[in-house]
């Protein structure tokens, strides 16, 4: 018997990009998908509805970490093997979809990262960006004592154990590397393969200059306090 597989797909004002990322993802593969419209106020819910596409809508803007916990109740409830992270806005790479699946498998991980840094890639990201990845990958080293080259990627597989995990708790925002603290603390065993990922295929990031800054401490502090507790 074939695993079940979920693409949780979370979206906020992505009207320029959902069906693009659908199409392609459908093209792709076979997987089930599920879209989270995390309480959008542009075209989003009107693109969903019209294409038929699989989705549920929040009534509010929960965020990515209730977009994302929304997906994992959803895939609980389903029976799903492995679920996968799937960003709205094209960055993603749909065509990688399997060496995550064949990683996890080969691996028998708890979780698989898409990575932009295990091996060289064409990615180029802003400044603040690329000091982000890297402050986060030292502080996961100290804190931790894991090794992840990409810890601010959301493009990620986990199995059964993980979703319901995370159905039970998602920190709300900036989750990334949050949960990857947590992980390591139950002794979880997270992997990386390469991906390539590209820039935004539209809309605009919500990610600025004193928006990462407040990221970098905000998750400092908790990935401190779920390092002890």
């Amino acid at each position: 018997m074939a695993d079940k597989v979920l693409i949780i797909i979370p979206a906020y004002n992505e009207e320029e990009t959902i069906y693009n990322t659908v199409t392609s993802l459908l093209y792709s593969c076979t997987y089930d998908y599920l879209i989270v419209n995390d309480g959008s106020n542009d075209r989003t819910s009107e693109i969903l509805k019209k294409n038929n596409l699989n989705h549920v809508s929040l009534t509010v803007n929960l965020g990515i970490g209730g977009a994302m916990q929304t997906g994992y109740k959803y895939a609980l409830r389903h029976g799903y093997d492995y679920a996968i992270q799937l960003d709205a806005d094209g960055q993603h790479d749909p065509r990688d979809l399997e060496k995550l699946v064949s990683e996890m498998k080969r691996s028998k991980s708890d979780m698989v990262i898409g990575s932009r840094f295990i091996e060289k890639t064409a990615y180029k990201g802003s400044f603040m960006r690329r000091f982000g990845i890297y402050y986060f990958y030292y502080m996961l080293r100290m804190i931790a004592g894991i090794k992840v080259m990409d810890p601010t990627s959301g493009y990620r597989i986990v199995n059964a154990k993980i979703i319901k995990e995370f159905a039970t708790y998602y920190p709300i925002d900036f989750p990334e590397v949050e949960v990857l603290v947590r992980l390591a603390s139950k002794k979880y065993i997270i992997k990386e393969v390469k991906v390539d990922m590209n820039a935004r295929q539209g809309g605009k990031s919500s990610i600025t200059p004193f928006k990462s800054i407040y990221y970098m401490t905000k998750v400092t502090f908790f990935s401190i306090i779920r390092s002890v507790f």
